[in-house]
């Protein structure tokens, strides 16, 4: 029996014997011989679904996997199935629907194949995601909660390329692949747990997985997702920090080439404008577009790169009504935000400078001059009902924080405690006021500053 079912070798059957004299048995002989053909064998179906004429190349493969495919529940032989396998471009209907039955089966097998029975099989693909976005939520909150924050360190300093490397992004475009029909699932559960949570974080990893899907040049996806221009171009100005004229005018040529008929671009455009990171890059820009027409006796409504900016902060504001209400078509922009409520922020500015001025003059009999400390009522106004006008105006108030101005902020914090669906407690912009806090540590000795920032704003939310 050993000798018929042996590696029939004349030169070996000499040199077994010497085996026996060193006590290694013959099993482990036989499987070191196993183990290397098995390496050599899995080496050369690699080899043959490159090799040949495109359509006879797969011919090897598929007999090979119709003989092999028996075998596949012994652990010896399994790797050589799951590797035809997974050179196979369409594995057969009635094999994917074994291995999808069996646990196990499905567990080994290459993601490659596993992508085959994901595409016909939604609620399969749904589960093996649903866990990573759940963790890619995790991740956000325990960096929007860490006590671990400063000016230079909080949630927007890592660079859009940074996060890309983050390992939800980097699993999820592995389970991609180059397949449109995966990625149109994975970007309809985005779509709808945005919907169903509100979750901005939803709508930073739709820019993310695109990005991602970009950096690894997969043009079958990139071309055919009609946002991946304009996101390209958003990634450029988010790693800046800053929408400069030039990519304001591609952005603002994006938007106006929506062509009718395909309005539904809008939704997908308004996601990824929806993105916190997209929205702290317009807002920046915004304020400081506004200090600029400051210093150029100019009103807002002058400013075409103004106007731009704030019709992308209102379509990022406006992502989830759209997406709910299925009406794609662009927020109207109200007109007294351009004329009244900007102009006010910008004569805040003014008080400002003219305070600074104040001071520095030689100080005759009529003493110092005391810094404004009432607010427009419109102001509060705005920052209640207009939920753009409520967005600027929050991060003009993280601005001056950074400028370590005290005056300006406790002149301005009592409009806080009531705004447009309490963006003031929102977890992003607490994260980033309590890091440009920590600016003004010597103010906080101070009785005055702590009632107003404690009793007068933080506390108030306790009752809620």
């Amino acid at each position: 029996w050993q000798t018929e079912n042996g590696v029939l070798l004349p030169s070996l059957q000499s040199a077994l014997p010497f085996l026996d004299l060193h006590g290694t048995p013959r099993l482990e002989f036989h499987q070191s011989v196993f183990d290397e053909l098995r390496e050599k064998l899995l080496e050369r179906v690699s080899a043959i679904a490159l090799e040949g004429k495109v359509e006879e190349r797969y011919k090897k493969l598929e007999d090979l996997l119709e003989k092999s495919f028996s075998l596949v529940k012994m652990p010896s032989i399994q790797p050589v199935v799951m590797c035809v396998m997974k050179h196979l471009p369409k594995v057969p209907e009635k094999k994917l629907k074994l291995v999808m039955a069996d646990k196990d089966l499905y567990k080994a097998c290459a993601v490659e194949v596993k992508r085959q029975i994901w595409q016909d099989n939604q609620a399969l693909f749904g589960d093996e995601v649903s866990p990573l976005l759940k963790q890619y939520i995790l991740e956000k909150e325990n960096i929007l909660f860490s006590n671990d924050i400063s000016v230079l360190h909080n949630f927007f300093s890592p660079s859009p390329k940074t996060r890309r490397q983050g390992e939800v992004v980097q699993k999820l475009t592995q389970m991609i692949g180059k397949n449109v029909k995966l990625y149109d699932m994975v970007l309809q559960f985005l779509r709808t747990l945005f919907l169903r949570t509100r979750n901005v974080h939803y709508c930073t990893l739709r820019a993310e997985l695109l990005m991602s899907l970009h950096d690894l040049e997969i043009s079958e996806i990139c071309t055919v997702d009609p946002c991946h221009k304009f996101t390209w171009c958003l990634d450029a100005c988010i790693r800046e920090k800053f929408v400069d004229n030039k990519r304001a005018r591609e952005l603002q040529g994006f938007l106006d080439g929506v062509k009718k008929g395909q309005e539904q671009v809008l939704g997908d455009l308004s996601m990824i404008l929806c993105d916190p990171f997209a929205i702290n890059t317009l807002a920046l820009s915004t304020i400081r577009h506004l200090q600029d027409l400051v210093g150029q006796d100019t009103l807002p409504r002058e400013s075409p790169d103004l106007l731009l900016l704030l019709r992308m902060l209102s379509l990022g504001q406006g992502a989830w009504d759209m997406i709910d209400s299925q009406v794609f078509k662009e927020p109207k922009m109200e007109a007294e935000l351009i004329t009244k409520f900007l102009p006010m922020l910008m004569s805040f500015v003014v008080d400002d400078h003219t305070f600074n001025v104040d001071q520095k003059l030689p100080s005759e009999e009529k003493g110092p001059i005391p810094y404004p400390s009432t607010i427009p009522e419109a102001f509060t106004k705005f920052l209640q009902e207009n939920r753009i006008a409520c967005e600027i105006g929050l991060y003009y108030i993280l601005h001056i924080t950074k400028q370590r101005n005290k005056n300006a902020f406790l002149r301005l914090l009592p409009a806080l405690v009531e705004t447009f669906s309490d963006l003031a407690f929102s977890d992003i912009f607490l994260h980033l006021l309590t890091g440009n806090l920590t600016l003004l540590g010597d103010e906080f000795a101070l009785e005055e500053f702590c009632t107003s920032l404690f009793d007068g704003f933080f506390l108030t939310a306790c009752s809620r």
